[in-house]
């Protein structure tokens, strides 16, 4: 994989059953060279270990607005959504930004922030019409939806994100 000179990665966690796995992709992305800071919906905030996290990337897990008097994240250079759940992929298709994480995201593809989504979606929810809408609206957006990560998902939206011309 190439490095990425210090970039930093937004990994935006949606409260999913495998957002607990998502140290394998901190992992895998600091690896290659990101800094990663995580963003977390506010229900992930359940299914996550923010301490761990907190202390593997050296930056609080963000779930809310930041307070005036509170430093400034560092802008992102690529973010990764993942997992993404029918949820989180609708509203920011739709562009609601009821929680910093979907504040984050929505500009996103404004500011020319390249955007790779790992959908956990089970099959019932997949096949609904808003879903596969949210889909296309996406990739209309260019946010890059994988939607058969293979065995590895995680390393599989690293290397998409890194197969972008723009990262």
């Amino acid at each position: 994989m190439t490095e990425s000179s210090g970039k930093v990665l937004y990994v935006v966690v949606s409260a999913a059953e495998t957002a607990g796995e998502v140290g394998r992709l901190v992992t895998l992305a600091q690896d290659a060279g990101w800094i990663v800071q995580i963003v977390a919906t506010p229900s992930a905030l359940d299914f996550i270990d923010a301490a761990d996290l907190e202390r593997r990337t050296g930056r609080p897990v963000r779930s809310r607005y930041r307070k005036p008097h509170e430093p400034k994240p560092p802008r992102a250079d690529a973010m990764i959504v993942a997992p993404a759940t029918f949820n989180t992929i609708n509203k920011f298709a739709q562009g609601i930004t009821d929680t910093y994480a979907l504040g984050v995201l929505a500009e996103a593809p404004g500011l020319g922030i390249p955007v790779v989504v790992l959908p956990f979606v089970n099959d019932a929810l997949a096949a609904r019409t808003p879903y596969r809408r949210s889909v296309e609206d996406l990739r209309a957006d260019g946010v890059r939806v994988v939607l058969d990560p293979g065995d590895d998902p995680w390393r599989r939206a690293l290397e998409e994100l890194l197969a972008s011309d723009t990262v």
